[in-house]
């Protein structure tokens, strides 16, 4: 099949570019010391998952229970879900996941989230591994890293109860997407977060350790997002390093990660094509393109300073942006491509853009069309939409 048979809009994923987007990140946790423990929200598909562990990767990082089961199905036993989880359905859910075999683990910032997750493991006669959830700035959840007491008093409640071990911390550098707050550039901000995510981590692992209510010898440390382990180095305090990163857009990258300095447009895995369903001309000789991809596709993400809804490419075999194009405007089916001076399009023809935010444009997939030049090679099921 070729991409031209597709019916649009769709989502295309270079091989060549993912397998160097998969290589390259493995390279860079292996040349750090840490393991790779990739987060699948951004991909959902079993057979990229497996593509990662064969290169390397220990363990998968997912968002949700639904992801837990789906890729525990799928042949996966160790998972870790970066969030606290509370509800008793989805907590029973992670207990049976946890009696089939799979090695479960999930994070943790306060003393009823403990509370809850021990009852239900219990009540299952099953033990979970919980890593004590740190803020290191971003303001999501977490436990303040510089709060003493706090983690104290949290770590020793994990350490009492019946049906958890506390096996390290987590951190998610969040702030790592936002805008430079000064006038320093966007990849020295990057550097500045991840520099600082790593040692708010193991500053507060230390303090643990030290209050002997963390095994320094068996203690995961786990931290990451794509825009912070892009340009991660590792450290060492009081014998501790930073053990886990667990990076998820990298994969196909987007053009979010090309604003933020992670990527280029030519690293960009992922593409949507595309049709051109009807043109307007303006009399200041701006074509506007209204096209079958719309806020379902691309979403309607956006970030501070960049308003247009994804980065339209002349071909996905150049992934040369288009200097003028724009995505201004979208509906729930329809994107408006407006072209000052005309645009390259008639009705009928291709559009290939990349999304803005790749995690989001996949989860409004059931499928993704693994391509190789104009070739469709393979179709990769979307699991846990």
């Amino acid at each position: 099949m070729l991409v031209s048979d597709l019916p649009t809009p769709a989502l295309l994923v270079d091989r060549a570019r993912l397998h160097a987007n998969l290589d390259a990140m493995q390279a860079r946790a292996d040349a750090q010391g840490v393991a790779l423990r990739p987060h699948v929200k951004t991909h959902k598909s079993p057979a990229i998952a497996r593509m990662q562990v064969e290169r390397g990767a220990r363990g998968l990082t997912v968002a949700t229970v639904d992801e837990a089961e789906a890729f525990a199905e799928a042949g996966f036993d160790d998972l870790r879900l970066a969030s606290p989880v509370v509800g008793p359905t989805k907590l029973e859910r992670l207990a049976a996941l946890a009696a089939s075999g799979t090695r479960i683990s999930f994070s943790v910032d306060s003393a009823e989230g403990v509370r809850r997750a021990d009852r239900a493991f219990a009540e299952a006669g099953q033990t979970a591994e919980v890593l004590i959830e740190v803020d290191t700035g971003y303001g999501r959840c977490g436990v303040e890293w510089d709060d003493r007491d706090a983690l104290a008093e949290l770590a020793a409640f994990v350490n009492a109860s019946e049906a958890l071990r506390l096996v390290g911390l987590l951190s998610h550098g969040g702030d790592a997407y936002g805008p430079a707050p000064d006038e320093r550039s966007i990849e020295d901000h990057r550097r500045r977060v991840m520099d600082a995510e790593r040692d708010r981590v193991l500053d507060a692992a230390a303090f643990l350790v030290a209050e002997g209510a963390l095994d320094p010898a068996a203690a995961e440390l786990s931290i990451g997002s794509t825009p912070g382990v892009t340009v991660f180095t590792n450290a060492e305090r009081d014998g501790l390093t930073i053990t886990e990163v667990r990076p998820g857009t990298y994969v196909f990258f987007d053009a979010m990660q090309v604003a933020l300095g992670s990527a280029r447009v030519q690293d960009c895995a992922l593409v949507c094509v595309a049709t051109v369903l009807s043109k307007t001309r303006f009399d200041d000789g701006t074509e506007r393109d209204i096209t079958d991809a719309g806020k379902k596709i691309l979403t309607a993400d956006t970030w501070p300073g960049h308003t247009a809804f994804g980065e339209v490419l002349y071909s996905p075999r150049t992934m040369i942006a288009h200097p003028h194009a724009r995505v201004t405007a979208l509906s729930e089916e329809h994107g408006w491509v407006d072209t000052p001076g005309g645009s390259i399009w008639d009705i009928g023809d291709p559009v290939f853009l990349v999304p803005n935010h790749a995690c989001v444009a996949v989860a409004t997939r059931s499928r993704l069309s693994l391509v190789d030049g104009d070739e469709v090679i393979e179709t990769l099921d979307v699991v846990a939409r």
